[in-house]
C-alpha cells in the first residue's frame, strides 16, 4: 500500500491537493497529514480526490469543532484523530504526531513500524533503532506549503517495501 504523507499545509489547499493528486497518480491509497492543516476549507479539493485522509492537529489548531464535524459528515473519508494517533494500514502499525521530539520518542519504543511527524518544515526520512532491538522508520514530510523552507515537500511511502521518498512540488 502506498501513502501520501504530508504536513504543515497551513491553509494552502491547492498545494495540498496537488501533492495528493500526484501521490494518487503513483498509486497512493491513503493520506497521512501530520498537522497544521488549519481549516476545513484546506481539505475541500483534497477530499474530492477520494483518498481517505488521516489528520492529527498541530500547534496551529484552527477550528477543531469544524474539523470534527467534517469528519463526521465525510462518510469515512476524513479521519480527524486529535492530538496524535495510532493507526494500522496494510498490516503496519503507524503512529502520527505533529512534533518531531514526540515522534522520535515513539519510534524508540519499538511499538510501531512507522512514525510520522511534522512541525519543523524540514523533510527527513531515517531509520531509528528502538528499545526492542529493532528499527522503526521515522519520517517528516516537511511542509507541503513550502513555508519557511526552500521547497514545498511531501513523502510518497510504500508500506509493502517500507520505502519513503521525499518529493518536491513543482513551482
Amino acid at each position: 500500500m502506498k501513502l501520501c504523507i504530508v504536513s504543515d499545509s497551513h491553509d494552502r489547499g491547492p498545494m495540498l491537493a496537488e501533492a495528493i493528486a500526484l501521490a494518487k497518480a503513483e498509486g497512493a491509497e491513503a493520506v497521512i497529514h501530520c498537522g497544521d492543516l488549519i481549516g476545513t476549507n484546506t481539505l475541500k479539493a483534497s477530499l474530492k480526490l477520494g483518498l481517505p485522509v488521516h489528520l492529527v492537529h498541530g500547534n496551529n489548531l484552527g477550528d477543531l469543532v469544524a474539523l470534527a464535524k467534517l469528519a463526521c459528515a465525510s462518510d469515512g473519508l476524513f479521519h480527524y484523530h486529535g492530538r496524535d494517533a495510532s493507526i494500522e494500514l496494510a498490516g503496519r502499525r503507524i503512529f502520527m504526531t505533529h512534533y518531531p521530539h514526540y515522534g522520535h520518542a515513539m519510534a524508540c519504543t519499538g511499538d510501531f513500524d512507522l512514525v510520522c511527524c511534522g512541525h519543523s518544515h524540514v523533510p527527513e526520512v531515517r531509520v531509528q533503532p528502538n528499545v526492542k532491538g529493532g528499527q522503526t522508520w521515522l519520517v517528516n514530510p516537511g511542509t507541503v506549503a513550502g513555508l519557511g523552507a526552500p521547497e514545498a515537500t511531501w513523502i510518497l511511502g510504500d508500506l509493502s517495501a517500507m520505502q519513503f521518498d521525499i518529493r518536491v512540488l513543482p513551482r
